[in-house]
């Protein structure tokens, strides 16, 4: 949209509600009182008190510039981040619990320390986010061009988006002092350097463009009252928006995985909430097609309950933001209303970002009844990514989800091929995650990273040789047959591999939703001279395994046969560690069957048996 249209939309709805949540003062006090009251928020409402009563005893730890130039020394993350989110959690407790009781004044006193804090802070972006060189000092500067000039990241970003909201909430009751340095901060460290400013995140085609534009956009609203001036930003954050909704394929997957769907999408949806609200409705994002897609993301890449189809930067499971689902559930009738049981804690988000949380009191509707997730096969043609949960007569879940694509996408991975197999609580075949972010894992090591490379996936190794990375290594998809006991998928692997010799590779799965579901994998290579070698690489968690000659039983809670041609393949266990993105560190194992005697015409099969 043009700075124009949305000008005469601004002008023509002039909308001025209450915090754009609230339509008068009286609506949101009586709303803070109904779900403090209220038995179907005690819950929701608990964690939050239980988590002040904790934080009271407690002082502010601040961090020290110690920790603050470790990620420029060492490449490490989680001391000054540990000590940074800590204080966005006191900010979004004692900002709750001063709307829930305002005549506590020992909330109140904790909220507004955190806030003279906050406010006091050198920056607020992450170390690993900053651009140092914006720091040195250049003596030729105007003294306005010294002040100009703030690194704008995630979180510099969110950071002012939680003041401003918070502001207004709390405006009636907060020291007129801090009020002015709330805005004084937000324009000089955000609406200032970005009104002056072009940033790389702009034309971003993942989760940076919607979560830092979307926290601008959502600042703006809030804080800028000319027509004219707000309406330059906010096509400005339009324009972002649609870079953002770019990097999505028309099937809607989230290709960074579903974290950072629940991340940038939840801030996508902030922000178009704020302004379908400030224009009366005459700007609504909601009614497009890919956003419509990319909403149902959530319910297709669940396996069971909170694990999910964790390729990509994921964890292995996850919980559920459910006032954005329930958000989302009002907007588009397709959309599941995932299980209570599955919502995040209050506590859970070790960022602790005041939109989500907030938001999971402010849209939460306890008459919408979620569901086990469906018994669904999903293929996202565009991706390349088949989702397959079968539940039996007796009501026991399996799930069966495989990739294809390229090695060049969002947090990428060099996984071409790789799949997942799970039943009832157990998975028997994994994908690691996302590791511990460091500075070498974001740069030109990433692929050093076990969890990053081919190595840590379920895909072979050829001739000694991985997957590569970039755009150049990918995959097509031959064939695709859905049906109601068999689903059918054949991807050519090819150009996946940097081996000359190599003329064709073909993966092809095919997986029988029977009472005993089985999977059964066939790959077939095609050579133009004789392999040196080739090695199917399985990646599994570390269960209990039985060895007998042709058939590997893995054992959890339940079972999984592994049956191969032990005439044509060795089987070798090898044991390997992977830190998780939490710094957990946790022990796998890769089951190598290797072929005895490769011939240029090669073809390798392994069927996966539930028992």
């Amino acid at each position: 949209m043009k700075q124009k249209e949305i000008q005469n939309i601004l002008e023509v709805s002039n909308e001025c509600m209450h915090s754009l949540l609230f339509a008068t003062s009286q609506e949101q006090d009586d709303w803070f009182k109904e779900i403090h009251d209220k038995t179907e928020y005690k819950q929701l409402v608990g964690e939050i008190k239980e988590e002040a009563k904790r934080l009271l005893q407690l002082p502010i730890e601040e961090s020290p510039y110690s920790l603050f130039k470790l990620f420029h020394k060492t490449g490490s993350r989680q001391e000054y981040e540990r000590v940074y989110f800590a204080k966005r959690r006191r900010l979004n407790t004692f900002a709750l619990m001063s709307l829930f009781e305002k005549d506590n004044h020992e909330y109140l006193k904790e909220f507004e320390n955190i806030i003279w804090s906050i406010c006091n802070e050198y920056t607020w972006c992450l170390p690993a986010h900053l651009n140092w060189n914006d720091y040195t000092v250049d003596s030729s500067l105007t003294s306005q061009e010294k002040t100009a000039f703030h690194t704008i990241d995630l979180f510099a970003a969110e950071t002012g988006f939680t003041l401003i909201e918070i502001l207004r909430l709390t405006e009636n009751f907060l020291d007129p002092l801090l009020k002015k340095q709330i805005y004084q901060e937000i324009y000089q460290r955000i609406l200032v350097p970005y009104n002056n400013n072009n940033f790389h995140w702009e034309t971003a085609k993942h989760n940076w463009a919607a979560v830092c534009a979307g926290s601008i956009g959502s600042i703006a609203l809030y804080l800028v009252d000319d027509k004219k001036e707000l309406s330059i930003v906010l096509e400005r954050v339009i324009n972002t928006m649609n870079y953002y909704l770019a990097g999505f394929n028309d099937d809607g997957t989230c290709l960074e995985g579903y974290g950072y769907w629940q991340y940038g999408f939840g801030y996508y949806i902030y922000f178009s909430d704020l302004l379908r609200k400030r224009t009366k409705g005459n700007i609504n994002t909601f009614n497009s097609e890919k956003v419509h897609q990319i909403a149902l993301f959530q319910q297709k890449t669940f396996l069971n309950k909170n694990k999910v189809v964790n390729f990509s930067d994921t964890p292995p499971t996850s919980s559920i933001s459910l006032g954005l689902s329930h958000y989302l559930a009002h907007i588009y009738q397709d959309f599941e209303v995932p299980e209570y049981e599955l919502r995040a804690h209050y506590t859970e988000d070790h960022c602790s970002r005041w939109a989500p949380a907030f938001r999971n009191l402010l849209w939460y509707d306890h008459e919408l009844e979620g569901m086990p997730w469906s018994n669904e096969t999903y293929y996202l043609k565009d991706s390349q990514w088949l989702i397959s949960r079968h539940v039996t007569d007796k009501g026991h879940y399996y799930t069966f989800a495989a990739k294809g694509g390229y090695n060049d996408e969002p947090h990428n991975h060099n996984d071409i091929g790789h799949f997942l197999l799970s039943g009832g609580d157990d998975v028997f075949l994994k994908d690691l995650g996302n590791g511990l972010y460091t500075k070498d894992y974001f740069g030109s090591n990433r692929y050093s990273f076990i969890g990053n490379s081919s190595l840590g996936h379920s895909v072979p190794i050829i001739n000694n040789q991985n997957q590569l990375e970039g755009g150049l290594y990918s995959s097509t998809v031959n064939t695709v047959a859905i049906q109601n006991e068999e689903v059918k998928l054949c991807i050519d692997m090819t150009m996946a591999y940097p081996v000359e010799t190599l003329n064709q590779l073909t993966r092809e799965y095919s997986w029988k939703k029977t009472n005993v579901p089985s999977l059964t994998l066939v790959d077939t290579y095609i050579f133009e001279e004789q392999p040196d070698s080739i090695v199917e690489r399985i990646i599994i968690p570390p269960l209990f395994i039985w060895k007998e000659a042709g058939i590997l039983t893995l054992e959890g809670s339940s079972k999984l046969r592994v049956k191969f041609n032990y005439d044509k393949l060795t089987l070798e266990i090898n044991k390997f560690e992977f830190t998780n993105h939490s710094g957990e560190v946790e022990d796998n194992i890769a089951l190598d069957f290797s072929v005895k005697r490769p011939v240029k015409n090669c073809q390798v099969e392994l069927e996966f048996v539930f028992e």
